[in-house]
Parts: C-alpha cells; sequence; structure tokens
C-alpha cells in the first residue's frame, strides 16, 4: 500500500497551487462588487486553459483534462482554498453530460470544456430540496418534443448559464433530465436571492413557462427517458467527494493564515502561538484537516478502482461518498471557526481571507445534500448491506 503522491499527482497538485495563486489576486474585487469584471473572467479563462485543469472531469477527446477521480479530488483541494467560490470559474461540467448523445456532445459537451459554453444543473424546487423525488417540474410530450412548465430555485452559476440541465417529470416515464438553452422562450429568471457568501456567480430562481423543446432535449437520448434520478444519484455522488476536497483545501488555508497570525501576534507580552488554549485550536485544526484529507484521498481511489461497479458497489460507494461529504464539510466548519477566533475581531472582518472561508464554508452542509441527509444515506448503507464496505478498504482489482 503506497500513500506518496505519484508524479503526476504531484505535479497535478503543484499546477493547480500555481493555478490558485494567480487567481487569489480576484478575491479583493469579487468581495467588493459581488462578482468579477468581463476582464477578469477573460484573464482567468485564459489562465485555466494554460494550465491544462480545464473541464478536470471530462474526457480528453472532448476537449477536458481527462482526470481520475482521485486527481479530480487532489486539485480541488488547492482550488479550494480560494475565497468567494472562485475555483468555480475552473470550470467543470457537469458530469451527467458524459450520457450526451453525439449530437448533444458536439452543441453542449465539447464547447462547455473548452470554456466557451457554461451549464447549470437545474434540480431544486421550492417544494423539492433534499428529496428529488418530489420535483413538480414536468415535461409533457407534445407533437415531436416536449413542453416544460416549473420553477427551480438556486440554480448556481445559472446567471452566466447558456444552458440548463433540467431534472422533469415526464408523464407516463419518470423524472427525464432535459438540455435547455438559457435563452428559449418561456425560460426566465424569477429572482436572484442574497445569500450569506459572496460568490463569484449567482444562484437564481427560474421560471419555465410553457418552454418547448425537441425529442432531442433529453439528455443522452430516448434511452435516458426516465433515468433522472439516477444521473441527478450520480452528479450528487461526485458533488459531494469534490466539496470533501475543496472544504478541506479551504481550511488548511484558514489554519495557515490563522497560524501565522498567531506567531505574530503578541497579547500580554507573549506571541499567541505561545497561549496553551491557542495552541489547542490549532492541534484540533490539524487533526480535522489530515484525517479528513486521508479519507477523502482514500474514497476517490476507491471509486477509480470501480470502473464498472456493480449495482450494490455503487450504492456502498455513493454512501461512502456521503460519509466524505459529512465528515469534511463539518470538519472545515470547525476549523473556519476556530481560525476566526484566532484572529479576533480582525476575523470578523470581510478583508480577512478567514473570514470570507469562515462565513462560504456554511453552505458546504447544506447544498448537494445536508449534513442531515448525509447521515440517512450512510445509515441506510449500513442497514441494507452492513457496515464492512462503510468501514473496510476496497480489495484492489
Amino acid at each position: 500500500m503506497d500513500f506518496a503522491y505519484s508524479p503526476r499527482l504531484a505535479d497535478l497538485k503543484q499546477r493547480a497551487a500555481d493555478l490558485t495563486a494567480k487567481i487569489i489576486p480576484y478575491e479583493d474585487e469579487c468581495e467588493r462588487h459581488n462578482g468579477l469584471s468581463p476582464e477578469a473572467h477573460t484573464a482567468i479563462r485564459q489562465e485555466v486553459l494554460a494550465s491544462g485543469l480545464q473541464a478536470i472531469n471530462t474526457p480528453t477527446v472532448y476537449g477536458g483534462a481527462g482526470l481520475t477521480v482521485l486527481e479530480q479530488v487532489v486539485v480541488q483541494d488547492e482550488l479550494g482554498k480560494l475565497t468567494n467560490a472562485l475555483w468555480d470559474t475552473v470550470w467543470r461540467p457537469a458530469n451527467p453530460l458524459i450520457h450526451a448523445t453525439p449530437e448533444q456532445r458536439e452543441r453542449y459537451l465539447i464547447p462547455g470544456a473548452r470554456g466557451e459554453r457554461r451549464d447549470a444543473v437545474a434540480i431544486t424546487e421550492p417544494d423539492a430540496g433534499s428529496d428529488p423525488s418530489a420535483i413538480a417540474t414536468t415535461a409533457v410530450p407534445d407533437r415531436d418534443g416536449y413542453v416544460i412548465d416549473g420553477e427551480k430555485w438556486f440554480v448556481t452559476v445559472g446567471d452566466v448559464a447558456d444552458f440548463l440541465i433540467v431534472l422533469a417529470q415526464v408523464p407516463g416515464a419518470g423524472p427525464t433530465m432535459f438540455l435547455v438553452d438559457a435563452d428559449t422562450p418561456g425560460v426566465r429568471i424569477k429572482q436572484v436571492p442574497r445569500f450569506t457568501h459572496t460568490f463569484v456567480y449567482e444562484h437564481p430562481e427560474f421560471e419555465f413557462t410553457g418552454v418547448r423543446v425537441g425529442a432531442d432535449a433529453v439528455l443522452g437520448g430516448s434511452g435516458f427517458l426516465g433515468q433522472g434520478y439516477e444521473l441527478t444519484r450520480d452528479w450528487f455522488t461526485e458533488e459531494r467527494l469534490m466539496i470533501g476536497a475543496r472544504t478541506i483545501g479551504a481550511a488548511e488555508r484558514a489554519l495557515t493564515l490563522a497560524t501565522d497570525w498567531a506567531r505574530q501576534r503578541v497579547q500580554g507580552g507573549v506571541p499567541l502561538i505561545d497561549r496553551q488554549l491557542i495552541q489547542a485550536m490549532i492541534a484540533d485544526s490539524v487533526v480535522d484537516i489530515a484525517t479528513n484529507r486521508a479519507f477523502t484521498h482514500q474514497v476517490a481511489w476507491e471509486f477509480d478502482q470501480a470502473s464498472r461497479p456493480d449495482p450494490s458497489t455503487r450504492k456502498t460507494l455513493h454512501a461512502k461518498a456521503a460519509t466524505v461529504k459529512l465528515a469534511a464539510s463539518e470538519a472545515s466548519n470547525r476549523v473556519a471557526d476556530r481560525c476566526q477566533q484566532i484572529f479576533g475581531g480582525r476575523g470578523y472582518i470581510r478583508d480577512y481571507p478567514v473570514e470570507r472561508l469562515w462565513r462560504e464554508l456554511r453552505v458546504d452542509r447544506i447544498w448537494e445534500g445536508t449534513s442531515e441527509i448525509q447521515r440517512l444515506v450512510i445509515a441506510n448503507e449500513a442497514r441494507k448491506r452492513g457496515l464492512d464496505g462503510l468501514l473496510s478498504f476496497r480489495t484492489r482489482g
């Protein structure tokens, strides 16, 4: 068993760190102006392409970087150190797009991998959050296509998306994903809520009123009618692993800043880092980061070993991704809270990255499934298939 980074993983980590360093200077602008200028987005896009880390989850044949799950986790860990969710400027097409038909790949996936088009996933609704089976948006067959009606909330990147991946109920077929161009008649941004964090993009609420799409709008083609929940589960699984990685990167940056501050901040004639209560906070944070990073890497590696998992293994991996998301997101929130405390009053000023990290990490216990939902997923796996898959290492091969 080898726990060392291979030369390739080390190179990817360094490239991601270098890209992160080039994006960090845009943090203050994003915080002050609730977003970036078109010029800033263009400059970042050029840096992303130069790094070769565009669309890390997309095969190279379609214009992506084609990284394994473990490689993606290593990259996301570094990008997670960015505040204002600037990690999202390093685009990563939603993974259901890998099931696109050849025509859909040309129109959506390939331009998305190149950074020429941007997607947004529209699943959540006013009465369907953690339970996507409660969605009320419909796609009713009509002539040679469908008519979509409904409302979607929290559509991250929806303010700049060129197209939406919409989950809707098809009568007689079930939940299905559709590719809908954002400028299609009947698609409207209802409002753009203000959230606690300052995110480089927005999370608008969308209304779909009599939106007509062709039969070719079904993501993956007619064979994927009624497969919306399966595609949604796959998307959630990938996102939960990436959230785990990013939150640990964010926690590391917060701890680095707090530790450096504790070294230089003198109170009562003694540097803060020599105070035992401060030392305890630093030590607990090291434990939270180190243990969760190791576990996140382990589960990502297990995903790569199961290239064609059977249904049982797939469900176990889904539960292990939930375990990563639960553990890492809650640990990173603990770390950020301690680090803010170490900074004292300065930790409550938005000019300080540690404040932004503390504010931004809170949503990671909510989106892509709340902490409570993750606990239910984990407990359900234990009930149905036992603890062995959750607690043991996977066997290679």
